[in-house]
């Protein structure tokens, strides 16, 4: 249906700003106009299939076919009702998303922090594969594991991530592997594990666990998070910079280390990539003002 004459269509949220798409509401309400805007962008239009087990009824809509129709329901009822059944899962997902002291940053007033972002982009990702009838499940961690909710694709279970997610709140140290590790035990057949972290963790124990991930034939997404104003130091005056879990201080003037910084950080985003690579795993840069349409396209082609 198009809009009366003289109105615009509203904007969609998957490709607002995400500080602007945070104002709009919590998590689960956000994330539903995020996706629904993403897929439609797509020419997508996920539903539920018609398979063995019976799930609810949906109503009738021109071009549905008339042998789902529930007839003893349209003799009660004189209205038409489909039956939708659960379609087999195809793909079993856990999203892996860093709580730690370090993503509850940001370079700015204007932006959200990193964990905002972070579990917005997860409760999105989680909510396009429910859709596809696909399984999702969440691992949040900081020093050690936190939650922990078995992949599965059964009604109530992107509520019950949402909710997760939302009251996520940032905690200490940082122990991927720790988190990694234990999706193994999570995931019993072969699936998907995304990390989502700004990856100021131990690399090393972080790449071992993601390799030990793809021997057991999971496939591994990483996503990068990162703030604009860590990817590149602002010009400014002296400045004292805190490291929010080892509590280490320094003082320093940007505009002196601007250019060995911005060298220093695009060296280890090289790093991280190349590693990834090497190790059969899929990887993506996802700055904090990227909207998260974009952000849900470079994670879904990756």
């Amino acid at each position: 249906m198009k809009p009366p004459a003289g109105t615009s269509r509203p904007p969609r949220p998957d490709l607002l700003q995400p500080a602007e798409v945070a104002r709009l509401g919590g998590v689960e309400v956000v994330t539903q106009g995020i996706v629904e805007g993403f897929l439609a962008g797509q020419h997508r239009s996920p539903r539920r299939g018609f398979s063995v087990e019976f799930a609810e009824h949906r109503q009738y809509q021109p071009g549905d076919d008339p042998r789902y129709v529930d007839w003893k329901l349209l003799a009660r009822t004189d209205r038409l009702y489909l039956k939708q059944y659960e379609e087999e899962t195809n793909l079993r997902a856990m999203m892996v998303v860093d709580a730690s002291a370090s993503m509850a940053w940001r370079g700015a007033p204007e932006r959200i922090t990193k964990l905002d972002y972070a579990t917005r982009l997860a409760a999105a990702l989680a909510l396009v594969l429910l859709r596809q009838r696909d399984a999702a499940g969440l691992v949040t961690f900081d020093e050690a594991v936190r939650d922990v909710i078995p992949a599965r694709a059964r009604a109530g279970q992107w509520p019950m991530l949402a909710r997760t997610l939302a009251a996520t709140r940032a905690g200490t140290g940082t122990a991927a592997d720790v988190a990694l590790t234990q999706v193994v035990g999570a995931l019993r057949r072969r699936g998907m594990v995304v990390l989502i972290s700004d990856l100021l963790l131990d690399r090393t124990l972080t790449l071992k666990a993601l390799r030990f991930l793809r021997h057991r034939g999971h496939q591994v997404l990483v996503l990068h998070i990162a703030d604009p104003a860590e990817l590149d130091l602002a010009q400014g005056d002296e400045t004292r910079f805190k490291d929010p879990e080892s509590g280490a201080v320094v003082t320093l003037a940007p505009s002196d280390w601007a250019a060995a910084y911005r060298e220093t950080v695009q060296g280890v985003v090289r790093a991280w990539g190349t590693a990834c690579r090497a190790a059969d795993v899929r990887y993506a840069l996802v700055p904090t003002d990227l909207p998260f349409g974009t952000a849900l396209q470079r994670a879904l082609s990756a």
